[in-house]
């Protein structure tokens, strides 16, 4: 099978989803390519705290009317420190701006359900496989992907990679043209999911001596909760009752306990990739950077990318103008870079390595302690926790 579109997507998640519904919109076409099943797609669990920007996006693109009903939105956040417990009031020291609690998850539903319903096209359970053309002004982009044993080929003017951190998008950059920034993390997140209403409707961020704690949340009777454990923890290494204990001394609080439905040990990591265009092929999302979860940020960062390709496209179709796609990767990289010394700093400073002297301890609190007593300290914490502007000059 051998399709032409002008927009050829890789990925569908919900920067993939996000950058067809708004090309759509703007009556540019595009076809999106899904390595895994649908079903898959629909259930897979993924953080869902979104900033102010995150959430205008999603409305003006017109999927946000389930997110508009059901969302919890969240006007302040608490740091507890040795267990005593401190709010920071984010919607007063922002001018109004607030986070929002609506799941990874729902969203990607409602953007899957907006898409059959306008003949979007996605192509399910399609491997991309190989990236050609794109260099060559003058030719088309070709993507060959593989569907249940057999090679098909998508024409396309411009080739949008939103396929993970393991596509084929960004390692088919040119080597010579980029530049990949790592740093490992010498510690993981053990997490659950509990049916359980949160003891809190805020988010919690614990700094302990036994390592750091979150209270979150995906719903008002579901729990997400998180406690640092060393890289490598077996997923089933903690009995239920330790693992609630811990999260009550860590946490300074006593949390409502309930039904364990999903656990799992993630890896703190960071990843950067410098260049994130080549010719007419982009890269967005967890394709091109990676935060560690501290700060909430991975959603975040993809849709502020794809704000950023989709003006980008537009412009070009509409206005014949590329000097948006000509700076793609200048104008995301100057955000991008903030964010990640955002969820850098918050995890350096939250979490407790093994072999953490007293006076690593110390600069730890003393750090916390500034944006408690300080209203700059605040305001410097709560503008990147809201979302950073995209700078586009």
């Amino acid at each position: 099978m051998n399709l032409k579109t002008q927009v050829g997507i890789i990925g569908a998640g919900p920067a993939g989803l996000l950058l067809a519904r708004i090309l759509y919109n703007n009556g540019i076409e595009s076809i999106i390519l899904e390595n895994r099943d649908e079903a898959y797609l629909r259930k897979r669990l993924r953080a869902g705290v979104m900033e102010q920007g995150t959430v205008d996006t999603f409305m003006k693109a017109g999927v946000g009317a389930r997110l508009e009903k059901e969302k919890m939105v969240h006007e302040g956040i608490h740091l507890h420190v040795n267990g005593k417990a401190n709010r920071i009031d984010v919607k007063d020291l922002s001018a109004g701006k607030v986070v929002t609690v609506y799941g990874q998850k729902n969203i990607t539903n409602d953007m899957i359900d907006h898409a059959q319903k306008d003949d979007i096209q996605i192509i399910w359970e399609a491997k991309a496989e190989k990236l050609e053309g794109f260099h060559n002004e003058n030719d088309s982009s070709i993507i060959h992907y593989s569907r249940y044993g057999k090679m098909h080929t998508i024409e396309c003017d411009f080739i949008a990679g939103c396929d993970g951190f393991h596509g084929v998008s960004r390692t088919a950059l040119p080597t010579t043209e980029k530049n990949i920034h790592t740093c490992e993390f010498p510690y993981s997140w053990f997490g659950i999911l509990a049916e359980a209403p949160p003891v809190c409707h805020e988010v919690i961020y614990a700094h302990h001596p036994a390592g750091f704690a979150l209270q979150s949340m995906r719903g008002p009777e579901l729990s997400r909760l998180y406690i640092q454990c060393p890289n490598g923890t077996d997923p089933n290494a903690y009995e239920e009752e330790w693992l609630w204990d811990e999260l009550d001394k860590r946490l300074g609080i006593t949390n409502n306990r309930g039904n364990i439905i999903d656990k799992g040990v993630a890896p703190m990591r960071s990843f950067v990739c410098d260049m994130m265009q080549s010719g007419r092929l982009f890269i967005a999302g967890d394709a091109a950077h990676i935060v560690p979860p501290t700060g909430a940020k991975g959603m975040n960062l993809a849709v502020a990318d794809i704000n950023v390709l989709s003006k980008g496209l537009i412009h070009h179709y509409q206005h014949n103008d590329n000097d948006i796609l000509n700076r793609y990767t200048e104008i995301c990289l100057r955000r991008i870079w903030k964010v990640e010394r955002f969820s850098w700093w918050v995890t350096t400073t939250f979490h407790v390595s093994d072999d953490q002297d007293e006076f690593t301890t110390k600069m730890q609190e003393a750090t916390i302690s500034y944006i408690l007593d300080s209203k700059i300290g605040a305001q410097s914490f709560t503008e990147n926790y809201v979302g950073l502007p995209i700078l586009w000059d």
